[in-house]
């Protein structure tokens, strides 16, 4: 079976000044279709330069990434656009939440930039909410809703397009631990549903809770471990 995402001897270097920085330095990775990681690393690693290529936030200098058997190098910048709104569903540390739009509107968003008619949003928006459990605060705002709320807010954007692949980059960063553990209860069930997760964190409580963990360090690999469990072939 074809991986979901597989990148090939990807490098990452930022010119500064008459420096060179190898924030990636040959990362070789494949993600099945169905998997739950946890790309694990300290500041600095290369953690987030990796998830910034795999969420076509970005272009790798050297090396090769492929989407669903597709290069994304050889993209123009409509089907990345296309891949950013529609493949991916991004969940951030800090929510990025329109302030003055309801939860259900703040949902519709990616909706709206897909051009989808205005009925089927709002349904498909209310659906995404439900995935949450938050369609009783659909008519909040953020101002209006607990931080574990606004991040479930956000989880629900992520997931109104179906994409792909739920990137989400330390999602329990602004939480503390007990709503933290919630918002990771949430994953847990979506990927039960058959979501596929790449969670991006610093911290190994967090990162225990993916199934297979892949440690970056100066920009390599330096460990990808599978949970005991899921070793059976």
């Amino acid at each position: 079976m074809p991986a979901l995402i597989e990148t090939r001897d990807l490098w990452k270097t930022y010119v500064m000044g008459s420096e060179e920085i190898h924030a990636l330095q040959g990362v070789s990775i494949q993600i099945m279709r169905g998997e739950y990681v946890a790309i694990m690393g300290p500041s600095g690693s290369g953690k987030s330069t990796l998830m910034n290529l795999i969420g076509c936030l970005d272009t790798p200098s050297r090396g090769s990434y492929l989407l669903n058997e597709k290069e994304v190098a050889a993209m123009n910048d409509d089907e990345l656009a296309r891949i950013r709104n529609q493949e991916i569903g991004f969940v951030f540390q800090t929510f990025n939440l329109l302030p003055r739009a309801t939860a259900l509107h703040n949902v519709e968003l990616p909706l709206i930039y897909a051009g989808m008619p205005s009925k089927e949003r709002q349904e498909r928006a209310r659906q995404a909410l439900e995935k949450v459990e938050l369609t009783s605060r659909a008519s909040h705002r953020p101002n209006e809703l607990s931080g574990g709320q606004r991040q479930r807010v956000a989880i629900a954007r992520a997931l109104v397009n179906d994409p792909s692949i739920l990137l989400a980059d330390e999602p329990t960063g602004n939480l503390d631990s007990k709503t933290g553990n919630e918002i990771m209860g949430v994953f847990e069930r979506l990927h039960a549903a058959g979501n596929t997760i790449v969670l991006v964190t610093h911290e190994p409580e967090i990162a225990a809770y993916a199934h297979r963990s892949i440690s970056i360090r100066d920009g390599l690999v330096e460990k990808d471990v599978r949970r005991e469990a899921d070793l059976v072939v």
